[in-house]
């Protein structure tokens, strides 16, 4: 009788996460429901998602059919998430505060990640232990030495890893980095690289406060370092603070820097050196640049501008002005990518695609030359590589590498110092100090797995 009974400790535990009924039972129910439309339960990929803000609201949303978990610190964010899935998918959902309790269930095959940044890496290699593929936003961790514990982690336990860089998975991007790659700008000398400008809350600041009841702040926190709540460093303003973020760099860099990086051909590599320059929020409301300006060297003489908020084109292409504002529509400043080759322009961002000169589209891209890997959803894509388990489009090492980029950047302009970065070794060279920065300690008790 003693080996039936479920002990009080054991009872409680489950009953507060949702455990005890929250996924066993849904799963039985699934399994009928696929049996009954036809499919086969054992194809059925059943994902929790781990942070449901905006972007995470966004993600569900793509994936909703195949949502059996949601887990948010925030309780309004969760019962909001539990209560779309559960009406969508006509079964129950199970919910968690806590992700380490949803990675422990054995009716999860795979997770989405949309966390604040500094909550990334952690979630996606203990994804990675308990034997479940990921999908992480972008950017992919906080620092450069998060990104290679994670990919070595992701190795060694031979998990999918997606980063949710999704404009891989847009046709324009594809065109345009294989334009680039197969010599239709001939040799290119620069690419422009522009991003929004900061958006934080236009609100006056407030005082520090005690935390909502809704919002688990100690948990929210997690490693960063510990700081009184203020409602205008959590959900989207988190991106503004050092302590959770890289600003505009990281959070549009991240995008734009990721596909320079697919049309170079600098996936397994990226910049020689780095020389940023910021200014910074005179009345100190937030920490990241209100503006600033990277320049990156890479190895074959490339070099490539980024510019916040935006890029104007007068300043960095004098001799190219008349064609740069001809496939811009006449605007002097832009969102996105310009490719600077010899033989022409090329312009790339979402919904748009222009060359200066029209003839360089004309000649399609033949099967015998270089063909990057294609994707036409970047959801469906995760997915697909988790039934052939073969790498996708935005595999965990190739954001890796996007992110390093956004943080060079970031480490450059902090220091007021230029870098030299040793790809292979992914070390910053020459300067033990600044070196150091590629790690940042975590709060007591997390820790971060030496890579």
């Amino acid at each position: 009788m003693s080996k039936r009974l479920i002990s009080r400790r054991g009872f409680l535990r489950n009953a507060s996460l949702g455990v005890g009924g929250g996924l066993a039972l849904p799963n039985l129910f699934l399994n009928r429901t696929l049996a009954q439309n036809g499919q086969n339960p054992s194809d059925f990929i059943r994902i929790g998602f781990i942070g449901l803000g905006g972007q995470g609201n966004s993600n569900l949303g793509a994936l909703l059919k195949n949502a059996v978990a949601v887990c948010d610190v925030d309780s309004e964010h969760l019962a909001k998430a539990k209560k779309r899935v559960e009406d969508a998918n006509k079964r129950s959902c199970a919910a968690f505060k806590d992700y380490r309790q949803l990675l422990e269930s054995k009716d999860i095959d795979a997770v989405l990640i949309a966390t604040p940044d500094h909550w990334h890496t952690l979630p996606a290699i203990q994804a990675c232990e308990a034997g479940k593929d990921v999908y992480c936003e972008k950017p992919l961790t906080l620092t450069i030495g998060e990104g290679q514990a994670l990919v070595k982690v992701a190795r060694r336990t031979k998990r999918i890893v997606q980063t949710g860089s999704q404009q891989r998975s847009d046709s324009k991007f594809l065109k345009a980095a294989e334009c680039v790659r197969n010599g239709r700008l001939g040799k290119i000398n620069r690419v422009l690289v522009g991003l929004t400008g900061v958006n934080w809350t236009k609100d006056p600041l407030v005082p520090d406060s005690e935390p909502p009841p809704e919002l688990d702040y100690n948990l929210w926190l997690g490693p960063a370092p510990w700081r009184p709540y203020n409602k205008q460093r959590v959900h989207y303003y988190f991106r503004f603070f050092w302590d959770y973020s890289g600003g505009q760099m990281t959070n549009w860099g991240a995008h734009h820097l990721d596909i320079t990086q697919w049309a170079l051909g600098t996936d397994e590599s990226g910049p020689v050196e780095i020389d940023g320059k910021g200014e910074f929020d005179p009345e100190k409301r937030f920490e990241t640049p209100v503006k600033f300006g990277i320049t990156y060297k890479y190895a074959n003489g490339v070099v490539d501008e980024c510019r916040s908020p935006q890029i104007k084109v007068a300043g960095l292409l004098p001799e190219k002005k008349e064609q740069a504002l001809e496939i811009l529509d006449g605007k002097p400043d832009f969102n996105g990518c310009i490719f600077e080759g010899e033989k022409g322009l090329l312009y790339v961002n979402r919904g748009v695609i222009r060359v200066w000169p029209d003839t360089i589209f004309e000649e399609p891209i033949k099967d015998s030359e270089v063909r990057l890997y294609a994707s036409k959803e970047h959801h469906q894509n995760w997915l697909e590589c988790i039934k052939s388990r073969k790498l996708p489009i935005c595999d965990v090492a190739i954001g890796h590498r996007s992110a390093t980029v956004c943080h060079l950047g970031n480490i450059s302009i902090r220091t007021g110092k230029k870098l030299k970065w040793d790809a292979a070794k992914e070390e910053i060279a020459g300067d033990a100090e600044v070196a150091k920065w590629v790690n940042k300690s975590y709060r007591a008790p997390w820790k971060l797995p030496v890579a």
